[in-house]
């Protein structure tokens, strides 16, 4: 099935339905994502994340009910402001209304702001009772079908571009399905789909269809247990050490951020093919205490190696890109069985939570030592035991904040905290840890600089200061150092970082921010050499922002950033962006849309920067702009008849320098790289 026949089908679905509709992007959601996801890699998916906010929108939360985990979902709270909410509805009861948050300590204007969407105080009491009847009558949900494709010819879907082995073996269209259903807070049912560009469809290697198939079924009521999933789910605890599946952040302007805030047992939403668990889990509650078992079956992606010393077949290191397009890729999908069960006791009480969790893994199949000496504490071993206790607890306006985690047989971790509320206008958050090279869990999330928590030591301080409900300023400064060799390193390293922000806001429609940041790290010379001597490398960013309200219709936003990278033995590099977005948004009318312009010139790779962009509902992108051109992008949203929506995706980027872009099968001849994407959601 090409792409045209599948926009087709989704128009004619569109008209065919007639239920009601929602829709339009929300600045103060693409705000919040854009700041969580700062510093996490460009390429991870934070769907998850937009569709988790979008549905507390829309289903908000009783902020007289509301639980700590339900609250730790809304990354821009920080782990001392949801117990000092808590605490200020145990002192004072029930809140007769919203504005009573205003009096709770450490909640000035801006996160209130961001709050207000997300909780609400109820007239009545929900239901309580389920029958098939409300199911039907009173379950909510939707269907949504998203296509999408590079509308200029890439060579690995030329037949004749000569090795077999680099053909893509499916169609260049990229085709996302996701089904949701909900009965209040009580059940919740999910269903994902993804086909990836240049993967097959009811064919070759992909006879059932999509490439990717991801669900689960959610009960939670008050009784025991408390909640049974079923299907694909996400475990997180502690600071994120030894169980951290699904979304993790660390560093950013998020400055609490790095204070983690477990939520447990979730479902799975995301489309990444690796960050999940796969099996049963339920959360039993005794007064007190909690207890979270769970068993997981899976088969990650990894090559299948045979070990010329023995002979026995080895897995090699896990594939998390997810990408099955070729017969290389294809033959990497499902290398290994991943049984992995183990449970989560923890004890909470008012200000205190103590958690301890354990878990085996057993792999099948023992892992190919990699040749590289950095990777020579890699774990190999077929089975591991992993073991984590973690701490926080609220005294005053402190909150502290830790976790140890260890494998059997092999290292150790540490991290440790505080989050400090010095005044109602000073916060503070120090932060050390400490992770040996061997360390190693199968779901490893805690802040790290090296993108895995092993081989490090590090500390982290960072402020927020709001003096006045108009203006607020945060700065981090990250001291590092990796013990062992790191990719590009071949001796121990360190480095630092640092970043400032300055928000301001004159009136409620306009907002101004600068930030800095700095990162100087140590890298192999570039010159091949017998022996490599480190070298300073440097980068420094720079971004002015000012996002205003023309009118109730129309919302403009400008950013200007420019980045510098020094490496001793290379050219200097300078890079700059600048856009203009513009967003239109009217009450009542039927269509919605934003669009960018923006130039960019940079010296090349290290220099390149990124950019949140806008997207349809629940997608997220953020591209590299390098080298020199123009990018243009344009989103529409239409309400079709009852509850179909329509959106519509359109970007271009305008190369001047280039006569191809991309490399091997991704790579186009000429300049200009531009992809349209559809989207169709049927709500009921």
């Amino acid at each position: 099935m090409n792409f045209k026949v599948l926009v087709l089908i989704s128009a004619a679905i569109a008209f065919a339905h007639d239920l009601r509709a929602q829709g339009g992007s929300d600045p103060v959601i693409e705000n919040i994502v854009e700041m969580a996801a700062e510093y996490a890699d460009a390429e991870y998916d934070y769907s998850e994340l937009m569709e988790r906010l979008y549905f507390l929108k829309k289903h908000p939360l009783d902020v007289n009910k509301v639980r700590a985990e339900q609250l730790q979902d809304l990354l821009f709270l920080s782990p001392l402001q949801v117990e000092q909410l808590l605490s200020y509805r145990k002192r004072n009861g029930p809140l007769l209304e919203l504005t009573e948050l205003q009096v709770i300590d450490n909640f000035d204007m801006e996160t209130i702001r961001m709050l207000l969407p997300f909780v609400y105080i109820p007239d009545d009491n929900p239901f309580s009772h389920i029958t098939a009847n409300e199911l039907l009558k009173k379950g909510s949900g939707y269907f949504m079908l998203t296509c999408g494709q590079v509308l200029q010819q890439q060579k690995g879907y030329q037949r004749s571009a000569g090795d077999s082995v680099s053909f893509y073996s499916g169609s260049p269209a990229h085709i996302l399905g996701r089904c949701r259903y909900t009965y209040g807070k009580v059940l919740a049912l999910s269903l994902n789909m993804e086909k990836d560009a240049g993967e097959a469809f009811f064919s070759g290697a992909q006879r059932k269809g999509f490439d990717f198939y991801s669900g689960s079924l959610q009960l939670q009521g008050n009784g025991l247990p408390a909640r049974v999933l079923a299907g694909d789910y996400s475990l997180q605890f502690g600071q994120g050490l030894a169980m951290w599946s699904g979304q993790g952040f660390g560093k950013g302007s998020l400055i609490t951020s790095v204070a983690k805030n477990g939520t447990g047992l979730r479902p799975y939403t995301s489309m990444n093919e690796t960050l999940f668990l796969r099996g049963f889990a339920a959360t039993l509650e005794f007064k007190k205490i909690e207890l979270t078992p769970f068993i997981s079956l899976r088969k990650p992606d990894a090559a299948v190696n045979v070990s010329d010393e023995t002979g026995e077949e080895e897995r090699g290191a896990l594939i998390e890109s997810g990408l099955h397009r070729t017969p290389r890729e294809i033959s990497t999908k499902n290398g290994f069985h991943e049984l992995l069960y183990g449970a989560n006791l923890q004890y909470n009480a008012s200000l205190l939570k103590l958690g301890l969790t354990a878990y085996h893994a057993d792999f099948g199949r023992k892992m190919t030592q990699p040749d590289q000496p950095y990777r020579l504490y890699d774990f190999t071993a077929k089975q591991l035991t992993d073991l984590s206790l973690y701490y926080n607890y609220t005294l005053r306006n402190c909150y502290f904040f830790g976790e140890a985690a260890g494998t059997a047989g092999e290292g150790l971790a540490f991290v440790n905290g505080v989050l400090a509320s010095l005044s109602p206008q000073l916060s503070l958050v120090l932060m050390h840890r400490y992770y040996q090279e061997d360390f190693y869990s199968v779901f490893n999330q805690a802040v790290a600089e090296g993108g895995n928590a092993a081989n490090e030591r590090g500390f982290y301080t960072g402020i927020v200061i709001s003096p006045g409900k108009k203006t607020e300023i945060s700065a981090y400064a990250d001291v590092f150092s990796f013990p062992w060799l790191k990719y590009r390193a071949d001796a121990p390293s360190s480095g630092y970082e640092l970043l400032s922000r300055f928000a301001w806001s004159p009136v409620k429609t306009t907002r101004l921010s600068l930030r800095y940041k700095m990162e100087n790290k140590q890298e192999n010379c570039s010159e091949p050499a017998f022996i490599h001597i480190l070298q300073a490398v440097r980068k420094q960013n720079f971004r002015f922002e000012i996002d205003y309200m023309v009118n109730r219709t129309v919302r403009l936003r400008n950013r200007a950033e420019v980045v510098s990278y020094n490496k001793q033995d290379e050219k200097k590099e300078y890079g700059y962006l600048m856009y203009q977005d513009v967003i239109y948004k009217p009450g009542r009318s039927r269509f919605s849309g934003n669009l960018r312009i923006g130039i960019f010139d940079t010296g090349g790779f290290n220099s390149r920067i990124y950019a949140f962009e806008n997207d349809v509902l629940y997608g997220y992108s953020s591209p590299a702009y390098q080298d020199k051109g123009i990018r243009f992008y344009l989103n529409g949203h239409y309400k079709l008849a009852g509850a179909a929506d329509l959106w519509l995706r359109y970007s271009l980027t305008n190369y001047v320098n280039k006569e191809e872009i991309g490399s091997g099968p991704d790579l186009i001849d000429g300049n200009k790289k531009s992809d349209v994407k559809l989207q169709l959601r049927v709500s009921f």
